[in-house]
């Protein structure tokens, strides 16, 4: 089984653009890629801790880290451990506009989900995958 380290570093080798081009996306379409890396380092990471059980279990313990909700209290626990750079990225995924929202959550909430799933498909098409193993400690610590 891998660990989160080393499914960033797999995921990272030659699949990312450059550096200098993640940030030419928008917002919406690094939160696009950031969801999916957001929720592949959750399961990696439920996984990890829980080993072997049942698949609605595993899914139970990860979705109480994906929703909406739980990505809104990231943001907060992310905002004094970034960079400059990181915090406009996360703010420029904050107050983007999209055109769907979660049915569950409040809207500020569903926007705040979205900055930490901008700021996540950033460092990840940045190749930054020591600061995005740094930035998931964060969210996953108690």
């Amino acid at each position: 089984m891998e660990t989160v380290n080393e499914l960033l570093n797999t995921l990272s080798k030659d699949n990312t653009p450059h550096a200098g081009s993640a940030g030419n996306y928008s917002p919406l379409t690094l939160a696009y890629i950031g969801d999916a890396v957001f929720e592949l380092l959750v399961r990696t990471h439920v996984l990890s801790e829980n080993g072997n059980m049942q698949a609605a279990k595993l899914h139970k313990k990860s979705a109480a880290i994906v929703c909406a909700k739980a990505q809104s209290e990231a943001y907060f626990k992310l905002l004094e451990h970034l960079t400059e750079d990181e915090l406009n990225t996360l703010k420029r995924g904050r107050n983007a506009r999209p055109h769907s929202m979660a049915k569950k959550t409040s809207v500020a909430e569903y926007l705040h989900a979205t900055g930490v799933e901008t700021l996540f498909g950033y460092l990840f098409l940045a190749g930054e995958t020591a600061r995005l193993k740094e930035l998931f400690q964060i969210v996953i610590s108690e």
